[in-house]
């Protein structure tokens, strides 16, 4: 592969996708982040959003990552969402994955992060070495496993309300967690369902007091937001995440065109809701 040198106003599609390739026979999906500078949050969800878009174009879930770490760079301010952005990819489509050519910097901030969060950094010297690293790794793509959701129908028909008269539909994710990809598509295919079932498109009021959106389930939930949104919603406001997930939802909203809309209390994002509405209204 070539060594790209994009500045990070430069990262659009098309210079993100020439740093993306898929070799299918050997079911690779191979990441050139070579001479890149991840200086801020921003640059690492541009990027990693995009990855994202781009296995999903695949139609096929499951990749071995090949990762070119040769002269990257990134920064102490970036290096929490490239940890938590690179996580989540590696649980919802990673086979494994092997890293080469880091930097003395890179390879020791990888391998920290491994020592904090137990994975293996799988660093190798060259392209080569990786490669024949990853033609060890056994395939699991003809090893599906089908999840069954984790909540039952009657528990999340529960926790989905509407309020005609304030034209609110209310998503109570309290207490609540969302395991899997499957978890998502559960959750989403009701609410869809709900929301078809009165014709209209509703403000949405999300109580995320304690919701755990484990890594696995993050690319997911992500996609199934974004499209409910751009389908239905007049605006949407949360309330009362918690630490984790707040910070990852801050994170992709400086990225995917959106406001997180977080606030501490119900009241608090009742009051954002009529803010939106007095807004639709003028408009």
């Amino acid at each position: 592969m070539t060594t790209p040198t994009d500045a990070p106003a430069a990262l659009d599609d098309a210079a993100i996708d020439r740093r993306i390739s898929f070799h299918p026979d050997i079911q690779v999906m191979e990441a050139d982040f070579s001479g890149l500078h991840f200086e801020a949050s921003a640059t690492v969800n541009r990027v990693y959003d995009r990855l994202e878009a781009r296995i999903g174009e695949t139609g096929e879930d499951l990749w071995f990552f090949l990762v070119n770490l040769n002269g990257t760079r990134i920064d102490p301010a970036a290096w929490i969402a490239y940890s938590r952005r690179g996580r989540a990819l590696n649980y919802a489509h990673s086979m494994g994955s092997v890293r080469f050519d880091a930097s003395d910097d890179t390879r020791q901030q990888i391998e920290r992060a491994a020592d904090t969060d137990t994975f293996d950094p799988n660093l190798c010297p060259s392209r080569e070495a990786a490669l024949d690293r990853i033609a060890g790794f056994p395939s699991t793509r003809r090893k599906r496993v089908i999840r069954a959701p984790s909540h039952s129908a009657e528990e999340i028909a529960r926790r989905i309300s509407f309020d005609p008269g304030r034209r609110i539909m209310a998503a109570d994710f309290s207490d609540f967690t969302f395991h899997h990809g499957r978890d998502v598509d559960h959750v989403y295919d009701h609410i869809e369902a709900r929301i078809r079932d009165t014709g209209r498109k509703w403000f949405f009021l999300v109580n995320l007091n304690v919701c755990r959106i484990l890594p696995a389930a993050w690319v997911r939930y992500a996609h199934r937001g974004k499209r409910l949104n751009e389908a239905a919603s007049l605006g949407s406001a949360r309330y009362a995440a918690g630490s984790e997930t707040e910070q990852d939802i801050r994170l992709r909203a400086e990225s995917q065109g959106f406001r997180p809309n977080i606030r501490n209390t119900r009241a608090e994002a009742l009051d954002l809701i009529e803010e939106m509405r007095g807004k639709l209204l003028q408009d």
